[in-house]
């Protein structure tokens, strides 16, 4: 596989009884495939992957091989507290058909220098998928220096990161340092398209999940060096972008999800579905952008408009 282009990383659907939605994730995963994404990612924050049983990880995962079949990479989010518990999973992952894994360091306890990339070194020999670490040190506090990944270099199937430093200089700084060792993946939404600019590889992106055609529209027209047309999408896409920032933006994502037709309100406790002022508020957003929904782009010179609301 390539890590390269849009990944988003996908969330996991509720019934109204608290079971997986096959139906509505089918429906989404369809959505994102149909707009031109290069991959899918399982099980992250998005995912609410922190509340899934095994029994469910593993239905969504095979589910998930099964709907895509073969048609882009299909990539497991693996956060585990324990080095022997993430192994099983990476596995378990391999043998199911995966075709990569997104690493994040160990969970609850924050791991020093030696402990984070032991954990990583670990995780690789015990599989043959390639591996993209997951560096997000504001929402998760263990950072994985460039003096890490100097390290890593030694597991041959870690080849990729997922930028989400909030530091749009460490893309070059990655670049400098380890030129094309390392495919980068800008994680941060309201970064990406800067991020793209100045060398990263692709978006693992949030707001796709309620915006497929805007978010490849953005990556492609970068792809093509037409910055200007990009940079005015961007513009419009800001304000729901910023709902990625947020700590309740598997819920604000998903009330997105929800006013495309894409989805549902629905999460699972703790999580609470919007009420209130905070609620309002955030329809607001999403609904004034929609009343201003761009015609994108396409490479032959013609114009689109994004799937009709539901």
């Amino acid at each position: 596989m390539t890590w390269k282009g849009v990944f988003p990383a996908v969330t996991t659907k509720f019934t109204a009884d608290d079971k997986l939605d096959f139906k509505a994730f089918e429906k989404n995963v369809e959505a994102q495939l149909k707009a031109g994404v290069h991959g899918i990612i399982i099980g992250g924050t998005l995912g609410e992957s922190s509340v899934l049983s095994p029994a469910e990880k593993q239905e969504l995962l095979k589910f998930t091989v099964q709907t895509v079949a073969g048609r882009v990479p299909v990539v497991l989010n693996i956060a585990e507290g324990a080095t022997r518990d993430a192994v099983q999973i990476a596995e378990s992952a391999q043998k199911n058909g995966l075709n990569g894994l997104m690493l994040l360091p160990p969970m609850r306890y924050k791991s020093d220098h030696r402990e984070t990339v032991t954990y990583f070194k670990t995780i690789a020999k015990a599989t043959d998928l390639q591996i993209m670490i997951y560096n997000n040190p504001v929402d998760y506090k263990v950072e994985v220096t460039p003096d890490m990944f100097e390290e890593l270099t030694e597991s041959k199937n870690i080849d990729a990161v997922k930028e989400s430093t909030r530091d749009v200089v460490n893309v070059t700084r990655m670049v400098n340092r380890f030129g094309d060792r390392f495919s980068i993946m800008s994680g941060v939404d309201t970064l990406a398209m800067e991020s793209l600019v100045v060398g990263a590889n692709g978006w693992v992106a949030g707001l796709v999940c309620a915006f497929p055609e805007e978010t490849v529209a953005i990556y492609n027209l970068v792809r093509e060096g037409r910055i200007q047309e990009a940079v005015e999408i961007n513009r419009w896409f800001m304000p729901l972008l910023e709902l990625d920032t947020f700590a309740k933006l598997v819920q604000y994502i998903k009330l997105a999800e929800a006013e495309v037709g894409l989805g549902t309100e629905t999460v699972r406790a703790p999580r609470l579905v919007l009420a209130g002022e905070e609620r309002t508020q955030v329809l607001h957003v999403i609904r004034e952008a929609l009343k201003k929904r761009p015609v994108l782009p396409r490479s032959n010179g013609q114009s689109v408009r994004p799937t009709a609301t539901v």
